[in-house]
């Protein structure tokens, strides 16, 4: 079973910055975090050692300066958070989070073009397990 990724929020938006960045350090990842949040260099730090034990973050050092890096990767948490949101908030009807979706977003014709390509690519894989 793989394992669940779930980030809060504060989490999310230090992940996104790593993976946008790459590597980071702390002041890099507080700055990046402005001007949304303002947050002390020391908070930023503490989460940032939160997250390494967590194992969803890691460092290296490059002289007295640690550079952060996601561990996780970011198609990975995605997936995981998104079927978790199904699951809990829609008891895993994957149709009915697809109408809300729909209801709620802008639809370009270039995504529902997209989409019809998964449906398809689902239904192959669908096809081919039975």
């Amino acid at each position: 079973m793989e394992q669940k990724r779930r980030l809060a929020e504060l989490q999310l938006a230090i992940m996104q910055v790593l993976w946008d960045s790459g590597e980071a350090t702390v002041a890099d990842v507080r700055d990046a975090l402005r001007p949304g949040r303002e947050l002390a260099y020391n908070t930023v730090g503490t989460m940032l050692t939160k997250m390494e034990a967590n194992g969803q973050v890691q460092h290296r050092s490059e002289g007295r300066v640690n550079l952060y890096s996601a561990a996780w990767k970011r198609d990975q948490v995605s997936q995981s958070m998104v079927s978790d949101l199904a699951e809990r908030l829609f008891r895993g009807n994957v149709s009915e989070l697809m109408c809300h979706l729909f209801d709620g977003c802008d639809v370009t014709r270039d995504d529902i073009t997209q989409l019809k390509r998964l449906i398809r690519q689902k239904e192959k894989e669908l096809r081919d397990d039975a």
